[in-house]
Order: structure tokens, then sequence, then C-alpha cells
């Protein structure tokens, strides 16, 4: 019998390492005029670079840039050189304003990965969990790169939607279950263990309850040994739980789940909103640090 390998400390991506000794914030930059969110605001290559810039600048560790989107309704798959028209010049401009910062591409094709890691991006957050495309755990291995392996189902065009969130009593060892299938893919590939991050997929193949017990099982995917990435951010659960329909106004609701997130494992919050998110988690994380020393060791201990 073998013990959980216990909560990842660092991330490894393409030559350089991550530390997880506070929480790591990714801001998320959509090159796309059909996003859920923000709806093709920075789908021109200036506003996207203002948007990267802004994001970094209130306190991003990763930016991550995406070319098609997988919004609940009528998401449509991108074509190769056009998915590759909307991000390759983004990294490329982004690299050259921001020396140093660390760039992720958001895709689930191979040749768009490929093309974005010799654009200079850094992770390959694949949204499918290599399911999608059988290359691009080679290329991920080849390169070194840093891999986000998120849980979903179905197609691009139906992995938002509820078409497969059909699970049974145990959401979270379904998805568990799935995910170390993805894990298992990209080791077989060559994929370094030091280099895999995980995301339960929040959202995605996914009702509000199925979110939220996957959310009360993080500690369970932290215990695979992985950096836990959480995408809550502006979601359909976030706003049936608050009441709130428009997106862009989910942005307090996004923070109590990134909150929560953090005590139960999760250290990589993918959000649209960074200097709000940034300001809670460092307070949160400053709260998490202070009752991990020994009883008696702690301020405010005693009498």
């Amino acid at each position: 019998m073998t013990s959980d390998p216990g909560p990842a400390l660092s991330w490894r991506i393409r030559g350089r390492t991550l530390s997880l000794d506070r929480p790591l914030v990714m801001g998320i930059v959509n090159v796309t005029p059909d996003s859920f969110s923000d709806g093709g605001r920075f789908f021109s290559l200036e506003a996207a670079v203002s948007r990267g810039r802004q994001l970094h600048e209130e306190g991003a560790d990763i930016l991550d840039i995406g070319g098609e989107s997988t919004r609940p309704q009528g998401a449509q798959n991108v074509e190769e050189s056009e998915e590759c028209r909307r991000v390759v010049p983004t990294l490329e401009a982004l690299g050259r304003a921001l020396p140093g910062a660390v760039l992720s591409v958001d895709t689930v094709k191979s040749a768009v990965a490929r093309a974005a890691l010799d654009a200079g991006a850094h992770i390959v957050n694949d949204v499918s969990g290599f399911r999608l495309d059988p290359r691009m755990g080679e290329i991920c291995a080849e390169t070194g790169a840093g891999v986000v392996l998120m849980h979903s189902r179905g197609g691009v065009s139906e992995m938002g939607t509820y078409a497969h969130a059909s699970y049974g009593d145990d959401v979270v060892g379904e998805v568990l279950s799935e995910l170390r299938g993805s894990i298992d893919e990209a080791r077989r590939a060559g994929v370094a263990a030091a280099t895999i991050a995980v995301d339960p997929g929040i959202g995605f193949a996914k009702r509000s309850e199925h979110s939220l017990r996957v959310l009360a099982g993080l500690p369970r995917f932290a215990a695979l040994g992985y950096p836990l990435v959480i995408g809550v951010s502006r979601k359909r659960f976030v706003g049936e739980l608050s009441g709130v329909r428009e997106a862009s106004e989910r942005v307090h609701g996004s923070i109590g789940a990134n909150i929560a997130a953090l005590f139960l494992g999760a250290r990589i919050f993918r959000v649209h909103d960074v200097s709000p998110n940034r300001q809670a988690l460092d307070v949160a994380w400053a709260i998490v640090k202070e009752g991990a020393g020994p009883p008696g060791t702690r301020a405010g201990d005693g009498p």
C-alpha cells in the first residue's frame, strides 16, 4: 500500500520552475470573437496585447492566450490556421512587450500548440486533457512545455454544455478516474511528471451540482501530487448560486469559489479579473500560512 504523494511544491515549465509557495494567478486573454465572458473585446492584436499587459501589471503570474471558444452555447470548431492566426502574433507581441513573462496557450490542437511554443509559449493548457489530438503529448514532451490536463467530455462544441453531464453517486471519483487516464496518456507520450498540472474542469460537462461536488472534493485531486489548477471565473454555476445573470458581474462569487478552492488545495487560479483575485488570494494565503505552524508558535496563541 502506497501513501498519497502530497501536494506539489513546484511546476516545471520549459526550462524554468514555478514555485507553489504562494497562489499563482493565470490571467485569461481571449483572442476570440465569441467568448462567453467578454464577447470578443480583445479580439484584435492591439487589444489583446494591451489586455495582457494590464493583467501582468495587476499581478498575473501567467498569461493564458486562447483562440477558440468553448462557451456553453454555440461554440464552433476553429480551423488550425485561423487559431494560429489569432494566438501566434499575440504570443510573439507579449513576449516582446513583457520579457520574462510566463505565457500559456489554451488549445486542443497539436499544430497550434507547436506554433505557439515556437512563438514563445511555456505552457500548453489543453481543455480536452489530450483526448482530442493524439500528437499533443509528443509535442509537449519534445519541448518540455508545462502541461495543464483538464477534465472534460465531448468535443469543443459540446464540452461546455450538459450533453455529457451524466454521473453516478461519486462524481469526484469519476472525474478523478478520467483525469488519471489523461495523466497516463501524457506519461506514455514522454511528458515528464514534473511538467504536469491538473484541472478538474469546473463547468465542463458538469451541472452546477457536479461542479460543487468537485470543488468540495478538491483534496482528492490535490492528493494526486500534481499542481492543481482551478478555473471558476464568471462561470454559470457562480451565476446560478449568486443569482447574477451577467457573466461579467460574477466577480465576487468567483473570488469566493477561488478562496474556498485555495483552502482545499488549489494553487493556480485561472481568472478574468486579476487584480481583485490577486488581492484576495494573497490575504487568504497569509492566513493559511499563519495557521500552518505548530500550536504555541503562531501570532495570537496563548492567553
